[in-house]
């Protein structure tokens, strides 16, 4: 797998932070920047584009000099990022050491176990842990309720030379999608997902964090396989901490499952400070351990 990383972390500070995705550099919101900047503005003031928040107004400046898409190479998965109006590029870089960790674990399956794991993504965006998961020999199952994200991920895998890779592509409503593989009685090795505070599915339905969270990891634990590889699950909510998801695995997943949680980061060289972007917690089976 090739070294390149393409996502740079440059600074952050004053509610903002500086980034590089491959040539292009960008300026955006970052409201856990509480710190001063450590670049001068000059350099700020060099970005390709910025994307801002005002006034409940969200707008990118300078977008024309942006190409319409480009590609980036991050934890070894190649990723087409576009500007989209609400400054996102189709990619969260801080999920990388859990890509790196996803495909090590899957590798290390199938050598133990003379088989492919069977991966399940949720909320699965623009790919990033489905590719990850093809790369380690999984087969995976891609859940998202936009057609859209789903298309972009199925671009991605293509970059990737994955396009003939065994995953399921899956337009659907997570909690639907998930009543009908109970009732296929059908079990999955590993488990990803990062649900989003609000969300809503392919038909209009709801997703409330706060709300369906629970019940959503109740389901899960009936689909997971005797010798499963483990849960990973992640989000970007602030009240959902690394230490209240690890209660969660345990209360639903069992006590018996090796746990670890911590911060999901934006990082860069050394001497810039790390972002913090969310949080995580693996639930992993017996004879699993983190790469």
């Amino acid at each position: 797998m090739s070294s390149v990383e393409d996502y740079e972390l440059l600074d952050s500070g004053e509610f903002q932070k500086l980034e590089r995705f491959g040539p292009i550099v960008l300026r955006r919101p970052c409201a856990q920047a509480l710190w001063p900047p450590q670049l001068q503005p000059r350099q700020w003031q060099g970005a390709t584009a910025s994307f801002q928040r005002r006034q409940q107004q969200q707008q990118w400046q300078d977008r024309h000099q942006l190409p319409e898409s480009w590609i980036v190479q991050v934890a070894g998965i190649r990723f087409e990022l576009r500007s989209t109006d609400f400054g996102h590029l189709g990619i969260f870089p801080e999920q990388r050491s859990s890509w790196l960790q996803i495909r090590e674990l899957c590798r290390q399956f199938a050598h133990r176990h003379g088989r492919p794991a069977r991966t399940l993504n949720l909320f699965a965006y623009s790919g990033g842990s489905s590719l990850a998961a093809a790369q380690g020999g999984s087969e995976v199952c891609h859940v998202d309720a936009s057609k859209g994200m789903v298309q972009w991920a199925r671009e991605n895998a293509a970059h990737n030379q994955l396009q003939n890779a065994p995953i399921r592509w899956i337009v659907d409503d997570v909690m639907r999608f998930l009543k009908r593989e109970e009732r296929r009685e059908r079990l999955y090795d590993l488990i990803i997902l990062d649900p989003p505070s609000y969300g809503r599915g392919a038909q209009g339905e709801i997703f409330k964090i706060e709300e369906h969270l629970g019940p959503l990891l109740a389901q899960l634990a009936n689909l997971i396989s005797a010798e499963p590889i483990g849960v990973l699950l992640s989000c970007h909510t602030p009240e959902f901490t690394g230490l209240s998801l690890n209660h969660l695995l345990a209360h639903h997943f069992g006590p018996e499952g090796q746990r670890s949680h911590g911060e999901l980061l934006l990082e860069g060289a050394p001497k810039v400070r790390p972002v913090p972007s969310g949080h995580f917690c693996w639930w992993l089976g017996k004879g699993n351990s983190p790469p």
